[in-house]
């Protein structure tokens, strides 16, 4: 049962019959009175309420009924539907412990979503918390890409599992090199989109220029050098999942627009003024602490708010140590089919070894040392040796600091973010970047195709 609180009488006969034709059952309350009075006759499974109850539509009196809910009923889902120039309000209903928000109008696809989600939710935070083991998760998700059985690990793997089958937008957080990828394509895996598009954006290597172009697409002719149509991101992650990963790098005016689509799911293609509407899961990850950014004003809280309805933790690789066999062994097996060396093994003392360095890269550090060692070493048994001489031959030198951490990036990585760098510094002039870059310009468009970089030509 569904109770709607709204003053609108229309408001509330439009929810109940469209909620009605859905499979629901809902009540109707007026006032906050008559909402609280409902509340204890009968239990409800969600709360869906308008923020304003008053001629002065401050919203406080909604935020006083919100808090009254949450004091009486602490586990009752309540969905706020409020006005785009009233989100402040609903972002401080967040903070009160409110499910999510809608804006008006709403979309009844995206309401009906929503609605749902919550009540998964829902039900997931009052289900049996049952030991974990590898097996178990196994046997219900698939988790084939994700190595390792540490306790914390196994919390994780539980709540991305369970999660997956909703639409709530997921935060995934976590220090470099944690496999927050891998994480969101777990989620995508395991979810009802599974044979839909998974598409990644890597927002710390889009330009703000290019922002709209890359996320929503343009026409022919929408600006200098649009010379043909351009298929945005979030067009080809429709009824699918779209991860966008690094979103604490994004600017303040692209993340506006960026909330506007997560928001009413619609965006325009540049160039073209007609709507579009969207059917996506959205999963963001990000290695900074958005909370803190949020307290400087470099992240908008609205923004904040509409993208970790979860929040997934990942634990970094030193938290979790003896994960770190599992790890090497399952390198070493893809080593051994991509050098033809069938007999690689390792020793005793070079997993002990290994298992006691910090590893401030994490998983992607741990993965580069053994592939470097597996190259650099003879013997199809790796000692200790082997891998403290890799690990000294890549210390940084005092000439490297303004280099990377050993491991913190691959080698395409770094090349990526070059091109990045001298595509910005030289305004996307593609001559004078691939001649500062020493490259044919043939050789750098098939490298920005390679790091999916956006280069719409200044030249």
């Amino acid at each position: 049962m569904i109770l709607i609180i709204d003053d609108d009488a229309a408001v509330r006969a439009s929810l109940g019959l469209m909620l009605k034709q859905n499979g629901f059952k809902t009540k109707e309350a007026a006032n906050p009175r008559e909402a609280l009075q409902l509340a204890e006759l009968q239990p409800f499974e969600l709360v869906l309420m308008d923020m304003n109850f008053s001629i002065e539509t401050t919203g406080h009196d909604g935020l006083a009924l919100l808090g009254q809910f949450k004091k009486q009923y602490p586990n009752l889902p309540v969905i706020l539907i409020t006005g785009w120039g009233s989100i402040s309000l609903a972002v401080e209903g967040m903070r009160l412990g409110a499910a999510d928000f809608i804006t008006k109008p709403w979309s009844n696809e995206y309401l009906l979503q929503a609605i749902k989600t919550a009540l998964s939710l829902s039900v997931q935070n009052h289900s049996s918390d049952e030991a974990l083991t590898r097996k178990k998760l196994d046997q219900q998700y698939d988790f084939k890409n994700i190595v390792g059985q540490d306790p914390d690990l196994l919390k994780v793997l539980k709540k991305i599992g369970q999660i997956a089958a909703t639409d709530a937008s997921v935060l995934i957080e976590g220090e470099s090199g944690t496999g927050k990828e891998l994480i969101a394509e777990a989620i995508h895996q395991n979810s009802a989109r599974r044979n839909q598009s998974f598409i990644k954006v890597n927002l710390g290597g889009i330009s703000a220029s290019l922002f709209e172009s890359e996320m929503f697409g343009h026409k022919r002719g929408a600006f200098t050098d649009a010379k043909g149509d351009r298929v945005g991101r979030f067009e080809m992650a429709n009824k699918g999942t779209i991860f966008l990963d690094e979103i604490g790098e994004l600017d303040m005016n692209s993340q506006v627009k960026l909330l506007r689509v997560l928001q009413d799911r619609t965006y325009e293609v540049l160039g073209d003024s007609r709507s579009r509407k969207l059917d996506i899961r959205v999963v963001c990850a990000t290695n900074r602490n958005l909370e803190e950014m949020v307290a400087d004003g470099k992240f908008r809280e609205d923004l904040f708010y509409r993208i970790n309805l979860i929040t997934v933790k990942l634990p970094a690789l030193r938290e979790r140590a003896d994960d770190i066999p599992l790890l090497v062994q399952y390198f070493l097996n893809n080593l051994k089919k991509v050098y033809n060396r069938p007999g690689l093994t390792i020793s005793k003392s070079a997993l002990q070894w290994l298992r006691e360095q910090p590893l401030p890269g994490n998983i992607r550090e741990l993965k580069n040392l053994v592939e470097r060692t597996v190259l650099g070493s003879d013997s199809d048994v790796l000692e200790a040796e082997d891998f403290q001489a890799q690990a000294q031959r890549s210390a940084s030198k005092p000439a490297d600091k303004a280099l990377p951490a050993v491991g913190a990036m691959t080698l395409d990585e770094m090349e990526a973010s070059m091109i990045r760098k001298s595509m910005d510094y030289y305004h996307n002039n593609i001559s004078k970047v691939a001649r500062a870059l020493g490259l044919s310009r043939a050789a750098l468009y098939r490298r920005l195709d390679k790091f999916n970089i956006p280069y719409e030509s200044q030249d």
